[in-house]
């Protein structure tokens, strides 16, 4: 009666690319309409004036400009306030 013993499960079998998130122009840089500023998973930054989110909270340039990034303190739904960095176009 020869039979193999019950296999474990594998732990370590995953091989996805990196998502390539982060910040894309940094402050001071020209930026035209439409570049990608920052790609984020989640709103860490939110987008100031001159910018605008995309469906996958990526951080987009709407019109041409200097980039920056400013201190904002952001209300939440309980009342409590974050700071957040929010990515500005001028």
């Amino acid at each position: 009666m020869s039979h193999v013993k019950a296999g474990g499960s594998s732990k370590n079998v995953h091989n996805n690319a990196g998502a390539r998130l982060g910040v894309k122009r940094f402050g001071g840089q020209v930026v035209t309409a439409g570049q990608v500023l920052v790609r984020q998973t989640g709103s860490t930054k939110i987008a100031g004036p001159g910018t605008y989110t995309s469906r996958n909270f990526t951080i987009h340039a709407a019109q041409d400009g200097v980039v920056g990034f400013k201190k904002v303190k952001k209300g939440s739904f309980t009342g409590r306030t974050h700071t957040r960095t929010q990515v500005v176009v001028s």
